[in-house]
């Protein structure tokens, strides 16, 4: 079985030291506890964050240059359509500041791979499939059993990391390869409009209860004879009752 763990750059933010998440250390540990021939894969303008993952398990990272600030996901999917594996397995949530949470599940849906989230343990079977125990709320899991190629998401309540090997970071290699050009994320996603106020709640309107009970209480107050009926009136007269009934109702300010 071939694996595919994916790297972030992750800091420690109290020193600045790199410190690669948790949750990809447990994805290294669960990937060497399968026999799986595991490689790391990075992608971003740098390597040194994802160095001391090397001591943790994996031998080997590939490290995809792109520019700071743009969209990996085309470099990472050309990539592990070029390894071939049988096996991508990721964090389970961002720690970063501009991180979303779905590259996962994005580039599942890129490689057109089912995905599995929240992993804890796995056990490769011999009909080309691998058994994944999967954490549920309130302490339960589930056993599922999936074909290969697959994304896995792992979860914090994964097996710990293996201790870290300073012989062994020593002996890994980090391969630098030039990704193709990819657009940045302001050119791609950035959608630049001018800024327009949002509507002001009003208040002394009726909150709470279902919606059949405010639209109650909603058409309640209005037939219960509390504002003033004019029939066929001026513009002048129109204006000042309506200008009236705004501010007796929080709308407008008063004057």
């Amino acid at each position: 079985m071939k694996a595919v763990v994916l790297l972030s750059a992750g800091y420690n933010p109290a020193t600045g030291n790199p410190a690669p998440p948790a949750a990809e250390l447990c994805a290294l540990r669960l990937a060497a506890d399968a026999g799986a021939e595991t490689v790391g894969l990075h992608a971003g303008p740098q390597a040194d964050a994802v160095r001391p993952a090397l001591g943790h398990g994996v031998s080997r990272i590939r490290h995809l240059q792109v520019p700071a600030h743009s969209d990996v996901l085309p470099a990472l999917a050309d990539e592990i359509s070029r390894i071939g594996p049988d096996l991508v397995l990721a964090g389970n949530r961002a720690t970063g500041g501009g991180d979303t949470g779905l590259l996962p599940y994005l580039l599942a849906k890129a490689l057109g791979w089912p995905i599995l989230s929240d992993a804890v343990r796995l056990s490769e079977a011999s009909d080309g499939a691998l058994t994944v125990e999967q954490a549920l709320p309130k302490g339960m899991q589930r056993r599922v059993h999936q074909r290969f190629p697959m994304v896995l998401t792992v979860h914090p309540s994964a097996p710990a990391a293996l201790p870290y090997a300073f012989g062994q970071a020593r002996r890994g290699r980090i391969e630098t390869v030039a990704a193709p050009h990819v657009p940045t994320e302001i050119e791609d996603d950035l959608n630049m409009r001018p800024h327009r106020p949002r509507a002001r709640i009003m208040r002394g309107a009726v909150s709470g209860g279902s919606a059949a009970d405010r639209l109650k209480a909603a058409t309640a107050s209005a037939a219960g004879g509390g504002g003033d009926l004019l029939v066929n009136p001026d513009p002048e007269t129109a204006a000042r009752a309506i200008l009236s009934h705004l501010r007796r109702i929080g709308a407008l300010p008063p004057p």
